[in-house]
């Protein structure tokens, strides 16, 4: 198993296991320490969205690879408020 392999599953699991969770608090703690600024956010998830939505498993893992603690720390937050959003009631 690759490192991005075992990477993106401690991901989604702890995207699993906020969600369940439901508290924002957790992750408010974990993003404000972060010294990224809003336009490194968005340049981030931007960038994220947009090789997503591709086909190449392969840039995206390349991609994933090279990332921070920190940027991987605002994915997982991304992830997890998303996920909220999209199971509402």
């Amino acid at each position: 198993m690759s490192d991005a392999t075992k990477q993106e599953e401690q991901i989604d699991q702890g995207v699993m296991d906020t969600l369940r969770e439901r508290d924002h608090s957790v992750l408010a703690q974990q993003l404000n320490p972060l010294s990224c600024n809003n336009n490194d956010i968005v340049e981030l998830l931007a960038h994220y969205m947009a090789l997503s939505e591709q086909d190449n498993d392969e840039l995206f893992d390349d991609w994933f690879d090279n990332l921070s603690k920190e940027q991987h720390t605002v994915l997982k937050v991304f992830e997890v408020y998303r996920g909220q959003y999209e199971h509402q009631n």
